[in-house]
């Protein structure tokens, strides 16, 4: 977020602080909720008359808030012409993105703790770790996450994202789909219906064409799972079939001399004898009469194709070669089993993979089982190993991506199923909370140095700019290329949108002569407002 303000401008300012005679709380109130619209280097004040001054002045006693002003002003400039689709208003971000990692922290990220601190809560709230500044200012996160505080001028914050559901299996479901679960609250469910939305993988699967012989849709390490080893619904394509599930490779590629099984052939296979046996899988395909080209026959020659690709490709096979990249690199994301398996995910991409997602894993003999899901010890948890490991190969993801030229085409989310909860439980713990939570955005299509919504004072419950899985989902197809509207249709043939959520337009990058920056609620630090009056 950048503040351009010419003298004049800080002229005009001081004059109406001076005539207003606001008390100093109450003026920080007013210049932290600015919004800064940046077109074609027109300066903000020439924008307003001489009415919208006045409307700014008299604030402190009306009940419109300066933020409210803005975002009418924002309204109206994004309002579409006759005719004009939300992709003519935003082409830099439509279609931005070639791929998209997702970064997923199983059992929840806790907001209090990353993307939303609340120093001003009591102590039972905020906990033992402070705020620290970011690269946005303005903008304050958690102690536990300084690399990741470096990067925020290539981040979005959504801190007011909300399922309504505590339970990990329905809300997972709808944070992986965008639909909410029937009902909320189910712990423990499996996919049956009416919950057989599929997931943003399996859709982006069925959109996108196979590229250098890879799957556009992969699924790593392993899947997202309950106690008993319960599958959680909405992790594959439900009603569009099981030939577009995504690709789940359960691996760990930490292991020393790490290889995936299944993409090398074995030592008895000469690749003579490997051609032989494709000529003579495809000659049976070719004669089987097509009366017998069930769905499950379709779905086992799809598979079969695509696996005899991942096999002959050398392309496939080094993307899945860890031992390429320098040891250097592998230090920096770190060498635990996320880590590795988040640069695993940035070769994946590189190699025209068009969507990963990396699921976090249960780590042994630590606390909660080594997950995000910290009923007990939470904060001895985070500050041993959860947020070292994940502001490590979190930052480490955004700078390598952005070094090779490939952050711009890759967005990367960092999300999980849920919150939690604000207040701590006997066990030193925090629980589940899906009435407001936060998530972030980078790269592809996204707007950095921004944070849209807002949560009160004990990060429980949206206060503006609360957005639902669908808007995310939306928004993630936006950025691929695809409206929210996108038809498509199950295996009897009906129809749906691939979405149907809202773009969240406040975090969307704009062309390169026009940029919006949203911020709400963000607390500047007093020495900002005594620096800009001098300017």
């Amino acid at each position: 977020m950048r503040f351009r303000v010419s003298t004049l401008e800080m002229w005009r300012l001081h004059l109406l602080r001076g005539l207003h005679m606001l008390k100093w709380e109450q003026w920080k109130r007013v210049v932290t909720d600015m919004l800064t619209i940046l077109d074609h280097s027109l300066s903000l004040y020439n924008q307003w008359n001489r009415r919208e001054w006045l409307r700014i002045g008299s604030l402190g006693s009306g009940s419109l808030t300066l933020s409210q002003l803005l975002n009418s002003r924002v309204r109206a400039m994004a309002a579409p012409d006759a005719g004009q689709s939300l992709n003519d208003r935003f082409p830099s971000s439509f279609g931005k993105a070639k791929s998209v990692i997702l970064c997923w922290l199983t059992g929840g990220v806790p907001q209090h703790d990353t993307w939303d601190p609340k120093p001003d809560a009591p102590a039972a709230i905020r906990g033992s770790f402070n705020p620290i500044a970011s690269k946005t200012p303005g903008l304050s996160v958690g102690e536990l996450m300084p690399r990741t505080a470096m990067l925020t001028d290539q981040i979005a914050v959504l801190r007011a994202i909300a399922t309504g559901d505590n339970s990990h299996s329905s809300s997972g479901y709808q944070m992986l789909t965008g639909v909410p679960h029937v009902p909320l609250h189910a712990e423990s469910v499996i996919s049956k219906a009416p919950n057989l939305s599929p997931c943003a993988d399996a859709i982006v699967r069925a959109l996108r064409p196979v590229r250098n012989g890879l799957p556009q849709s992969v699924v790593l390490p392993e899947h997202n799972w309950n106690e008993g080893n319960f599958s959680w619904p909405g992790q594959d394509a439900g009603f569009l079939g099981r030939r577009l599930d995504p690709w789940l490779i359960h691996c760990d590629p930490s292991a020393a001399h790490f290889r995936i099984p299944d993409l090398s052939l074995s030592e008895e296979i000469s690749p003579l004898r490997f051609d032989a046996r494709m000529s003579l899988v495809n000659q049976m395909n070719r004669h089987l009469d097509l009366s017998l080209q069930s769905g499950q026959v379709q779905r086992f020659n799809d598979d079969a194709q695509q696996a005899f690709g991942l096999l002959s490709t050398s392309a496939a096979r080094q993307a899945f070669d860890l031992s390429a990249e320098p040891d250097h690199v592998r230090d920096r994301y770190g060498r635990s089993r996320y880590a590795q398996s988040v640069l695993l995910a940035r070769r994946l991409v590189e190699a025209g993979v068009s969507i990963v997602r990396i699921n976090w894993t249960r780590i042994k003999d630590q606390p909660n089982q080594g997950g995000w899901d910290t009923h007990a010890t939470h904060e001895t948890a985070l500050k041993s190993f959860l947020m070292p490991i994940m502001d490590q190969c979190y930052s480490a993801l955004l700078e390598d991506l952005s070094q090779r030229g490939l952050l711009d085409e890759t967005l990367v989310v960092w999300l999980g199923e849920f919150g939690h909860t604000p207040k701590f439980n006997p066990n030193a713990g925090r629980d589940h909370w899906g009435h407001c939570f936060s998530i972030a955005l980078a790269g592809g299509g996204i707007q950095g140095g921004i944070v849209h919504g807002a949560s009160d004072r004990d990060a429980a419950f949206p206060l503006e700019g609360q957005v639902s899985p669908a808007d995310l989902m939306a928004t993630i197809y936006h950025c691929l290329g695809y409206s929210p509207d996108t038809e498509m249709h199950d295996q009897v043939g009906r129809p749906f949108p691939i979405s149907r959520g809202d773009v969240i337009q406040a975090i969307l990058w704009l062309s390169t002569n026009r940029t919006m920056t949203l911020t709400t609620k963000l607390v500047l630090p007093k020495s900002l407002y005594a620096a800009a009056w001098v300017l």
